[in-house]
């Protein structure tokens, strides 16, 4: 397998929880990170603890001009860019009915259009190169459905579409797409808003982290398309 000394990686919502961890992961195994995230303050305490090189912005993913910044001042400080992981992500927990179009809009902004800026303006770069790599975080939500999720749903079902989608784009130009399907992980999205939620079912965000590590190390000549990440007693799946 590749190491991934000296790559520039650039994480979305790398602020904490998964992106944290995702961050954390990369930077041991050699890498530069750039740690992105709507609390630049956040993003800065993460890069700052990773050592080495490493940087922290404030983005949001679904403002074009601000991913175009992102994407430049990336490229400008650390003089390419080899990866990027979509992992900024958002929920409303309310039924069709109670959510209004301002929250729709927002996670769909968050989940499915970031990830298509951020892999818009980063492919040239990747392809300039005939190398790198683009990994959007998916969800079990991409694959079933629980009541009072609908956009959660919507954005992860399509972001598992796109990412199939643009791997067909990208793969002829030597880079690699992978989505990373995720169970319930102990992270802030879920137990922010289910504090009663049981931590056994959950598991430690570190080891999805690793599998992102996992699949960015693989030989030039192999891709990992699609990869699911389950806790043992996951709930929402069988």
């Amino acid at each position: 397998m590749n190491d991934l000394q000296d790559n520039v990686i650039l994480v979305t919502g790398g602020g904490r929880g998964l992106g944290e961890a995702i961050a954390q992961s990369l930077a041991a195994a050699g890498a530069s990170v750039v740690v992105c995230d709507l609390d630049k303050e956040r993003a800065d305490k993460v890069a700052s603890s990773l050592g080495g090189r490493s940087m922290g912005l404030g983005l949001d993913v679904g403002d074009k001009n601000a991913v175009q910044h992102a994407l430049d001042a990336t490229v400008r400080e650390f003089g390419g860019l080899d990866a990027v992981i979509n992992n900024a992500g958002t929920d409303y927990t309310l039924s069709v009915e109670e959510m209004t179009p301002e929250q729709w809009d927002r996670v769909i902004a968050t989940n499915l259009r970031g990830p298509f800026l951020i892999s818009k303006y980063a492919l040239p770069i990747l392809k300039e190169s005939r190398h790198g790599h683009i990994v959007n975080i998916a969800s079990t939500a991409a694959k079933r459905c629980w009541p009072n999720a609908s956009a959660y749903h919507a954005s992860k079902w399509g972001l598992l579409g796109f990412t199939h989608a643009l791997h067909t784009e990208a793969r002829p130009h030597g880079v690699k797409v992978t989505a990373v399907i995720s169970g319930g992980m102990r992270t802030p999205f879920l137990l922010d808003r289910f504090p009663d939620i049981d931590l056994d079912n959950l598991q430690d965000p570190k080891n999805v982290a690793d599998v992102v590590r996992y699949v960015l190390t693989q030989p030039k000549e192999t891709v990992i398309p699609e990869i699911m990440v389950l806790p043992m007693r996951e709930t929402s799946w069988p």
